[in-house]
């Protein structure tokens, strides 16, 4: 199929055209001097220039204000999500020099990697990431109730596992093996 400009398409065009080329370095300065960090500016004020493009394709206005609070908003955003990777790497820091898993612990761990991946999802997503059985059933993509049903035979097979692993020779002591 070819593709046909109108010509409101390629006034369209050439209206965004100028825009870009006469805002372009001013949205990317303004980007640049909240960032610090070039790569960051790029990134930012090339989605700042994509999303005028598609509003522009819309049908809508879009001029020098409309770009700067846009550039503003995804600042806002860019700055909520490097202070939550700076809490995650700090949390998971944090629980890196925690002191080393209890037998107990590994036993958990070595159990829940022995599972079927279908058992260790529905067990990690609603206790370990602490979702609620609504949001598990998202994630996972099933009702409610069959994430009831997910759970229940999930922790039977955890149990069963879990037994397997504590009764095998390896775990035993000698004093339990003898």
């Amino acid at each position: 199929m070819e593709n046909i400009q109108t010509g409101n398409d390629r006034e369209r065009a050439a209206r965004f055209t100028a825009l870009y080329v006469r805002d372009h370095p001013r949205v990317s300065a303004f980007v640049y001097r909240r960032t610090g960090d070039r790569g960051s500016a790029e990134e930012l004020t090339a989605e700042v220039f994509r999303i005028a493009w598609e509003r522009v394709l819309g049908g809508e206005e879009v001029g020098t204000g409309w770009l700067f609070v846009t550039a503003r908003n995804l600042l806002s955003n860019h700055h909520r999500a490097a202070t939550r990777l700076t809490e995650l790497h700090r949390r998971i820091t944090d629980e890196l020099d925690r002191a080393p898993a209890s037998g107990e612990d590994s036993g958990v761990l070595e159990t829940l990697e022995r599972l079927p991946e279908r058992h260790r999802d529905v067990l990690l997503l609603r206790y370990w990431d602490g979702l609620s059985t609504a949001e598990t059933a998202a994630v996972v993509g099933c009702s409610g109730p069959t994430v009831w049903v997910r759970l229940h035979r999930a922790r039977e097979a955890f149990r069963e596992a879990f037994r397997d692993v504590h009764a095998s020779p390896a775990s035993l002591s000698p004093e339990e093996s003898a």
